[in-house]
């Protein structure tokens, strides 16, 4: 069987410059706003999964979903920091934070509008089990004073957040000692503190939260079977990756509904470009068709040599969508999180799982666009084909 050349359908698409570059770009449209929404799905979910550690498990209330709604006694939170599986560190201190996690309201730069900022008081141990965190500017707090650390994206979008600013909330006033960068995992949009000056402050007599170390991540099952028999604990244990997954599931879930329903729409709108577009190549080339028949080309030659020429004008334009949601790249956004209902910055994520799924789906349109128009050239008669010349 004779086929047509690949050089052929790429020549078409020179010959109609401008209507390719039009079709295209409204594709790259829709392509644009598929792949923003699945980067921002993924560095919504790599926020909120690298905040956690593989080694590292979160205690909070059975029944609660978020630590600022968690409660752990003091007494709880002794019995979990003898646990023989507990790592431990300098000196045979065990990796062990005992944690307050309380919700506050401040001001933005950029207006008088007020957002919701967590506060994290932490033990000892807190920084040492998060390695991702580093000090990009001044120290960490010391303990039993009234000084915090804030995260660098609190730092750049909250006013007196600065390295030497003052905050005041509790009924006293807090100074900033040191901004810390956690490597855009969601400790960057947390206040730190000392946690029993924050559970003096709150007139609070529990912890939200209890995180350790264990000594290795295959003896997670049995701490949690040890605190979920232990009568005295009514205790949840989580690693403390899938603690920080969970916290995104509902504005993950939002997103993915509200940008592929989106996508969806703008799609059948591509689809109906493209296609009118290879309708007019159609018309246009009506005796160069019943030429290509009568030189021996058969009709399934003929089908899919314009149906290569709307998968290379989908390609050409999900290329030119991915490239430019690439640069999104460089964009950090906030938003509330649902969850917790702080304030959380994150930046959109690309990866190539999600440009292979981009490309995927812009070569579908071009399929289900330009189908039908490659059907109907090949269905022409030669002898009407050959009438037109």
């Amino acid at each position: 069987m004779k086929i047509i050349p690949f050089a052929y359908s790429l020549r078409n698409l020179w010959a109609r410059r401008l209507t390719t570059a039009l079709t295209a770009g409204g594709m790259a449209l829709v392509v644009f706003v598929f792949a923003t929404v699945l980067m921002l799905d993924q560095g919504l979910k790599e926020t909120l999964v690298d905040t956690g550690q593989p080694d590292n498990a979160v205690v909070i209330r059975k029944g609660s979903e978020t630590e600022v709604q968690s409660a752990v006694e003091r007494s709880q939170a002794a019995l979990i920091e003898s646990l023989p599986q507990i790592a431990r560190g300098v000196g045979g201190a065990p990796l062990v934070s005992k944690e307050t996690v309380v919700l506050i309201t401040l001001a933005k730069r950029d207006g008088d509008k007020p957002a919701n900022v967590i506060i994290r008081g932490v033990g000892p141990a807190g920084a040492a089990l998060r390695p991702q965190l580093r000090l990009v500017e001044g120290r960490m707090f010391r303990p039993g004073s009234g000084e915090v650390a804030v995260g660098s994206s609190i730092a750049a979008r909250f006013r007196g957040m600065e390295l030497g600013g003052a905050v005041r909330f509790g009924g006293r006033d807090w100074r900033v000692v040191g901004v810390f960068d956690a490597g855009k995992s969601g400790f960057d949009s947390e206040i730190w503190g000392d946690a029993d000056q924050l559970l003096q402050t709150f007139r609070r007599n529990a912890y939200s939260s209890v995180v350790f170390r264990l000594e290795d991540p295959a003896l997670f099952p049995a701490v949690r079977r040890s605190l979920d028999d232990d009568p005295r604990l009514t205790l949840e244990t989580k690693p403390e990756r899938t603690f920080y997954a969970d916290q995104s599931a509902v504005l993950a879930n939002f997103i993915n509904i509200l940008g592929l329903t989106l996508s969806v729409i703008f799609s059948v709108g591509a689809v109906i470009g493209a296609a009118i577009t290879m309708y007019a190549a159609v018309a246009s080339r009506t005796a160069e068709i019943g030429t290509l028949r009568a030189l021996g080309f058969r009709r399934s030659s003929v089908l899919m040599a314009f149906l290569v020429e709307s998968l290379l004008l989908s390609l050409l334009g999900g290329l030119a969508g991915l490239a430019a949601a690439s640069l999104m790249q460089v964009v950090t956004i906030s938003t509330m999180n649902w969850q917790s209902f702080s304030e959380l910055a994150f930046s959109f994520r690309l990866t190539p799982a999600i440009a292979v799924r981009t490309l995927l789906f812009a070569l579908g349109m071009g399929l289900v666009g330009g189908f039908m128009p490659a059907a109907r050239a090949a269905r022409m008669s030669i002898v009407n084909a050959l009438r037109e010349l």
